[in-house]
C-alpha cells in the first residue's frame, strides 16, 4: 500500500523546549500548523492502541481541552513496532510533527496527522479515558463537505474547519478523539473484516436496508466505517449483511485510512444482530414476454471452485427465473490468470452452462467473440469478455459469420429492416474509446417472429477516481473521460440500426460502470436513441452495487424507444452486494419485454 508523508515546512516551527498541547498540532484546518517541526512532551491519554499491521501505534488525547470546536484534541502517534502502552496510560510524547497520506498524493487523499519517531513517557496507568464524542443524526450535519478553494486546485486542506456546517469537517474535528456510535443500521456488509453503518437512520434509506446514492449533489453524510482494534486472530470480526443492526454501537479513535477515508477502530467488541435479509427472486416471465438479463460474473473461469459455478447457476435458474437471454460479463477465458496466450473460453463456458442445466435450468447455447489476447484490461491473463447465453427453446440466434476481435460489425437494410454485418459481432473495436477495455458485443435475436438486437457491454471501470473523502471538493472522476466516450460510441451505433428501422428493438445492457445519473448515461441516452429501464424502478430500488455504504447504480439495461413504447417489466434482483457472501459484488437485472 502506497503512502506518503508530507514534508510542508512548518508554517511556525516550535522549538523543541516549547510545551504544546494536542490541539496546538491539529490546529483549525487539515493540516497542521505545525508540520515538521520536533514537539516536547505533549500530554495525553492513551485511547487506543494498534500493534498489529503496517500502521502500527497509539492515538491519545487531550484531558484539558480547548475551547475551539474545530481542533481536534485526538491524535495518533506512528511507532512501527508494537507500542508498549495501553488504554488508560497518561503518557508525554516527544517526536516530529508529520502528515501522512494514506495511498500517495497522487491519490488526492486527505492526510492524518501524526507524530513519528516519538519517545514515550508512560506517567501513570489505569486512568479514566476521555469521555466520548457521539456522532449521530444531530451531531453530523447534513452538507457532505465544503467547495474546495480553486487557488489551491480544488483543495480543502487550508479551509478553516466549520464542522457544524459540513459533514467531512465535523469528522475531521475529531481526528485521532474517542467517539462512540449508538447501535446503528449497516449500510454495507462485512468485507476485509470491516463494515459500514449509517449514524443517520432516515437519510436516504431504502427498503431493505441500505443506503441509496442518488445524485453526486446528495452525498450519505451519514455513512461510517467501522473496524476492530483487536487483531482478527484475537477477536474475529462478525459477518454482517446490509440492514442488520450493529447492537450497541461501538467505540474508539477515529482514524483515517486510504479505503474509505473516516474510520472508527472500535476499542470494544462489535455486535451484529441479523435482520434476517433475504435474497430476490423474481418471477419468471409469461409465455408472451422475452426475459432479457445481465449479470458480472465476477472473472469466472475454470480454476474457481464447483461451489461458484454451482451458486452462480442456482441463482441463474431460481432467483432470475431462467431468463430467455443472459448477458455475462467478466468471463474468463480457459485458463484465467494464466497469461500464455489463451482466449478461448469454451471450458469456462460448458462448465457454467453443464451447472445451469444440473440445476433444472435450460441447456443454454452461448455466442460471444474472442478478444485479442492483453487487449480488453480486467485481470492480465484472463482476457474477460461479454458472452451471451440464450435458451434455444425460446429464443433464436441469427448467426452471421465473419466477426472476431478487430472486426466490427455494421448495419445494414436486409428485406426493408435493420440488420447485422457481423452477429454475433463488436461495436468499434478499432477505436480508442475502448483501449484496455471490453469492446460491446452485439448480436441478433428472434422472439415470436421479431428481431430483437441486443449489445453487451462492460465499460471502463472507476479505478483512478478521487475517493468521496477526498481533499479536493467535488472529486476528480477522471475515469469517466472514457466511459463518456464509449457512450458515445454505443449510442452512435444504436442510432445507425434506429436510421435503418426507426421501430427495431434494442437492448443495451451489462456493467455500465456508472450511475443512471451520470453523464455517460446522458451521453448513452442523447436523442432518445435509449432509455434507461433503471428509471422505472422506485428511487429506494435504483441499486446494484454497494460500495462503503452507498447503494449505487453500476449495472444497467437501456431499451429503445420501440421497446419501451411496447412494455416492458423491469427488476434488479438483489443477491450479492448487500450479502457478507456473495459468489459477484454485482446483482443481476432482468427485463421482461412484452410481445
Amino acid at each position: 500500500m502506497a503512502s506518503t508523508v508530507l514534508t510542508v515546512p512548518a508554517r511556525a516551527a516550535t522549538p523543541t523546549t516549547d510545551r504544546v498541547a494536542i490541539h496546538d498540532i491539529q490546529g483549525t484546518t487539515r493540516l497542521s500548523p505545525l508540520v515538521g517541526a520536533q514537539v516536547t512532551e505533549v500530554p495525553g491519554t492513551v485511547t487506543g492502541v494498534r500493534g498489529h499491521g503496517s500502521s502500527k501505534g497509539f492515538w491519545f488525547q487531550s484531558t484539558a481541552p480547548d475551547r475551539s470546536p474545530a481542533t481536534s484534541e485526538g491524535l495518533f502517534v506512528f511507532t512501527g513496532t508494537a507500542p508498549a502502552v495501553a488504554p488508560g496510560d497518561e503518557v508525554r510524547v516527544s517526536g516530529t510533527v508529520t502528515e501522512f497520506v494514506p495511498g500517495g498524493t497522487a491519490g488526492g487523499n486527505q492526510s492524518l496527522t501524526q507524530l513519528s519517531r516519538p519517545s514515550v513517557t508512560v506517567v501513570s496507568s489505569g486512568n479514566p479515558l476521555p469521555a466520548p464524542v457521539t456522532l449521530d443524526g444531530r451531531s453530523v450535519p447534513d452538507s457532505y463537505a465544503p467547495a474546495g478553494d480553486p487557488t489551491a486546485g480544488g483543495s480543502i486542506n487550508g479551509l478553516p474547519l466549520r464542522p457544524t456546517a459540513h459533514a467531512l469537517d465535523r469528522y475531521e474535528s475529531l481526528e485521532g478523539m474517542n467517539v462512540r456510535i449508538g447501535s446503528s443500521r449497516v449500510v454495507g456488509a462485512t468485507a476485509f473484516n470491516e463494515l459500514w453503518v449509517t449514524v443517520k437512520p432516515g437519510e436516504n434509506a431504502n427498503r431493505r436496508g441500505g443506503t441509496v446514492y442518488g445524485s453526486y449533489r446528495d452525498q450519505n453524510t451519514g455513512r461510517l466505517k467501522v473496524q476492530s482494534l483487536a487483531p482478527v486472530a484475537e477477536r474475529p470480526f462478525p459477518a454482517a449483511n446490509v440492514g442488520d443492526l450493529l447492537k450497541g454501537g461501538a467505540e474508539g479513535p477515529l482514524d483515517f485510512n486510504q479505503f474509505g477515508g473516516y474510520t472508527l477502530t472500535a476499542r470494544t467488541p462489535v455486535t451484529v444482530v441479523d435482520r434476517g435479509l433475504e435474497r430476490e427472486r423474481t418471477r419468471p416471465q409469461h409465455r408472451r414476454e422475452l426475459a432479457v438479463a445481465t449479470y458480472n460474473v465476477e472473472n469466472l473461469d475454470p480454476g474457481d471452485p464447483q461451489e461458484k459455478f454451482d451458486s452462480l447457476a442456482e441463482a441463474v435458474v431460481t432467483n432470475l427465473a431462467s431468463p430467455d437471454v443472459l448477458a455475462l460479463e467478466e468471463v474468463q477465458d480457459d485458463n484465467g490468470r494464466t497469461d500464455d496466450g489463451t482466449v478461448s473460453a469454451g471450458v469456462t463456458l460448458a462448465r457454467f452452462t453443464e451447472a445451469i442445466a444440473a440445476r433444472g435450468g435450460p441447456r443454454y447455447a452461448w455466442r460471444s467473440v474472442d478478444p485479442a489476447d492483453g487487449r480488453d484490461g480486467g485481470e492480465p491473463g484472463g482476457n474477460i469478455r461479454q458472452v451471451f447465453l440464450f435458451n434455444p427453446q425460446r429464443v433464436s440466434f441469427t448467426d452471421r459469420p465473419g466477426g472476431d476481435a478487430t472486426t466490427a460489425t455494421g448495419v445494414v437494410r436486409r428485406a426493408g429492416k435493420a440488420a447485422l454485418t457481423h452477429s454475433p459481432g463488436r461495436v468499434a473495436p478499432a477505436s480508442d474509446a475502448w483501449t484496455n477495455s471490453r469492446k460491446p458485443l452485439a448480436g441478433e435475436f428472434v422472439f415470436r417472429g421479431r428481431t430483437v438486437f441486443v449489445i453487451a457491454n462492460h465499460f471502463a471501470s472507476k479505478g483512478g477516481d478521487q475517493a468521496l473523502t477526498s481533499q479536493f471538493q467535488p472529486p476528480a472522476r477522471s475515469s469517466e473521460n472514457q466511459r463518456h466516450r464509449q457512450a458515445t460510441e454505443l449510442n452512435a451505433f444504436v442510432k445507425e440500426i434506429l436510421k435503418v428501422q426507426p421501430a427495431a428493438d434494442v437492448i443495451a445492457l451489462g456493467d455500465i460502470n456508472d450511475f443512471a445519473f451520470s453523464r455517460t448515461t446522458e451521453l448513452l441516452e442523447d436523442g432518445g436513441a435509449l432509455w434507461s429501464a433503471v428509471r422505472s424502478l422506485p428511487a429506494g430500488d435504483r441499486y446494484s452495487y454497494a460500495y462503503q455504504g452507498n447503494s449505487q447504480v453500476l449495472d444497467q439495461i437501456l431499451v429503445s424507444p420501440s421497446v419501451r413504447r411496447g412494455g416492458f417489466s423491469y427488476d434488479t434482483v438483489h443477491i450479492n452486494a448487500e450479502f457478507a457472501e456473495q459468489n459477484s459484488d454485482h446483482d443481476p437485472q432482468v427485463l421482461r419485454v412484452r410481445r
